[in-house]
C-alpha cells in the first residue's frame, strides 16, 4: 500500500508520531528510520496496516513502513 501526506507530532499519551495522508486519513507510524520523524514533512510512503494492532494513542490504524521518501 503507498501513502502520500505530511509526517505530524502529536503531543498525547508521551507523544506519537503520525502520516496525515492526503485523503484525510490519519495513520500512526511505526517502521520506517528516524529520519521520517520530522513535523511538517511530506512523505510517500509503502507499507501496510496492521490491522491487529492496537495502542494507547487511539489516533488511527497503525502504519508499519516499508520504505519512504520525502517530497
Amino acid at each position: 500500500m503507498k501513502v502520500s501526506g505530511t509526517v505530524q507530532y502529536q503531543d498525547l499519551e508521551g507523544g506519537v508520531w503520525v502520516l496525515k495522508a492526503d485523503d484525510g486519513k490519519t495513520y500512526q507510524l511505526a517502521g520506517g528510520d528516524r529520519k521520517i520523524k520530522k513535523d511538517g514533512q511530506r512523505i510517500s510512503a509503502e507499507g501496510s496496516v496492521q490491522r491487529d494492532t492496537v495502542t494507547a494513542a487511539m489516533v488511527g490504524p497503525v502504519f508499519h513502513v516499508t520504505s519512504y521518501q520525502a517530497d
